[in-house]
């Protein structure tokens, strides 16, 4: 599901009556100053429309359960209505809630809505409340973490009670880092305002860092952000952090920056409200009062903002009824990924007990003929495993039978994409197995395609589970024109003389993942051509996607 509300939930440091306060002198400059200008004088309990087509309904109430306090920013725009929705929610004794919502509601039932930025309103807010999540401070920019600040920092990113992630970054070696604080880590992390935690480890607190944290360590200008429930103890939950190297961010900041926000937003949007500000009740919008002299004008005005109200309701249900599909279609995929795991740890665990009682048998074998040493001997035989798609690339320029005739660029996007090194291993799996296939069926050998290979290969060669290696694509997918299109990826003259082909022959390189990495690959073996490999990439549109 595309994140396209922003979303902010923070906890303010100030007591109920304080945090209104701020709010409200916060809500006012926003509407009036540049580039909004509006006319606030009127700003009341109920609706006031305060500009032609920009209404802003408030709302609020106190009882024994707590006591809220609710704005609504409405705008015509041409393609629809933007919403802003600010709510103060406090309950029995427990710190004051803050969320700040900006959403499009398109007027077409048919258009998708516009992606919300973040708003100006969203860093006014954090400069004033005192926001928490959790033990940490929630700002508008970076705060910097020295040596002494480390232990509290792990211990926010340890914090059951944390909602959002941390946004951990460190300055290139070398560089100057005041310089680069302001003038590339600033403007990289300005639309994460309220979205994350936001750090940057000082000179000499990124080596006590890692120390701390070996298995989630950022060095070298090096960006990880830290999902909720870090444990540093784990060396697998390492990999559930991402990491942005040094380099994505020199080559294309933009791209950078785009790609730093994406998960912060899809979180922001995807994660249930806190139980407080769920309890909030819906906004039952308020007819204005009517302009006209005549009780037939009045009927007439009255109908008017009825049919306002209704159109409003109308815009706002389509979105909702998006979003619930886009989260069934989630869910589908999740069950679907949960099936295909559970059948791949199976898998995965009769192959590893297999080999590990091979493995005793063979060494109990070689002690008894007195080759201890070679017992225990590590295995150097094998090419070492790459670190990214950007090696795997350049690694596969070097085989012989299989050739990458796809886009580089959306491969090397899987190196921002993903949670850890799992993705890079199990692609260079498949290459190794495909390059294996490619040698044996180049020699006469008898395979129908790269399926009964990986099921019947002779033993010594690289293969990966069959469960991940799928023929062709269904009749659904090949029917459908525009899905088609996407899997027909570039390959030589010699091969097609339209330069392109369909590739429905993939390789599931991950699941669990909205990103679902795939490799689609043409078997031209037995034609003498190798293997082509036109996509690797995430996940490609079809009836889940």
């Amino acid at each position: 599901m595309d994140a396209r509300r922003y979303r902010m939930v923070v906890t303010s440091g100030l007591d109920y009556v304080s945090t209104g306060a701020q709010v409200d002198d916060r809500l006012r400059a926003w509407l009036r100053d540049p580039p909004k200008g509006y006319d606030i004088d009127a700003f009341a309990e109920g609706r006031n429309e305060i500009a032609r087509g920009v209404t802003l309904d408030h709302d609020s109430a106190t009882g024994t359960v707590g006591a809220y306090g609710r704005w609504r920013l409405r705008e015509t725009a041409p393609d629809g209505t933007w919403q802003t929705t600010l709510v103060i929610r406090q309950a029995e004794k427990r710190p004051t809630w803050v969320q700040l919502d900006v959403e499009h509601l398109p007027d077409d039932p048919d258009a998708q809505p516009v992606a919300a930025k973040t708003p100006r309103l969203a860093g006014s807010l954090l400069d004033v409340l005192q926001a928490r999540d959790g033990l940490a401070d929630v700002t508008r920019m970076p705060q910097v973490v020295e040596a002494e600040d480390v232990d509290s920092v792990i211990d926010e990113l340890c914090d059951d009670e944390r909602r959002l992630p941390i946004i951990m970054a460190t300055a290139p070696n070398g560089a100057d880092f005041d310089a680069w604080l302001d003038g590339t880590l600033d403007p990289l992390v300005r639309p994460l305002a309220g979205l994350a935690i936001l750090y940057v480890l000082a000179p000499g607190a990124d080596s006590r860092f890692n120390r701390h944290m070996e298995y989630h360590r950022v060095f070298g200008g090096g960006i990880r952000t830290f999902l909720p429930g870090v444990d540093p103890a784990w060396a697998v939950d390492g990999q559930r952090h991402r990491v942005m190297s040094h380099r994505v961010v020199t080559e294309n900041p933009a791209r950078a920056r785009r790609l730093l926000a994406q998960l912060p937003q899809s979180l922001a949007t995807r994660d249930p409200l806190p139980p407080d500000l769920d309890a909030v009740p819906v906004l039952r919008t308020r007819t204005k009062e009517s302009t006209g002299t005549s009780e037939l004008e009045r009927l007439g005005d009255e109908n008017d903002a009825l049919f306002e109200i209704l159109e409003e309701a109308g815009r706002e249900q389509r979105v909702r009824a998006d979003e619930i599909r886009d989260l069934k279609r989630e869910l589908q995929r999740a069950k679907q990924d949960e099936s295909t795991l559970i059948a791949e740890y199976d898998e995965q665990y009769r192959e590893l007990h297999e080999t590990r009682a091979q493995l005793v048998l063979v060494q109990k074998r070689l002690l008894a003929l007195g080759a201890g040493e070679a017992a225990y001997a590590p295995d150097d035989t094998d090419p070492v495993v790459p670190d990214s798609f950007a090696e795997i690339l350049e690694r596969v320029d070097a085989m012989p039978r299989v050739h990458f005739t796809g886009s580089r660029k959306i491969t090397l996007e899987l190196d921002e994409q993903a949670y850890g090194s799992s993705w890079v291993r199990m692609a260079w799996d498949v290459l190794l197995a495909l390059g294996d296939y490619a040698e044996t069926s180049a020699e006469g050998t008898g395979f129908r395609d790269f399926k009964q290979w990986c099921e019947d290969a002779p033993d010594g060669r690289h293969v990966v589970s069959p469960r991940k290696v799928v023929r062709d694509e269904s009749k659904t997918v090949k029917a459908n024109t525009v899905w088609r299109k996407e899997r027909t990826f570039p390959v030589p003259k010699r091969v097609d003389s339209a330069g392109r082909l369909f590739m429905g022959a993939h390789v599931r390189i991950g699941s669990g993942n909205t990103v679902a990495p795939r490799l689609h690959f043409h078997d031209g073996v037995h034609a003498g051509h190798g293997i082509l490999i036109g996509y690797s990439g995430p996940h490609l549109t079809n009836t889940l996607t």
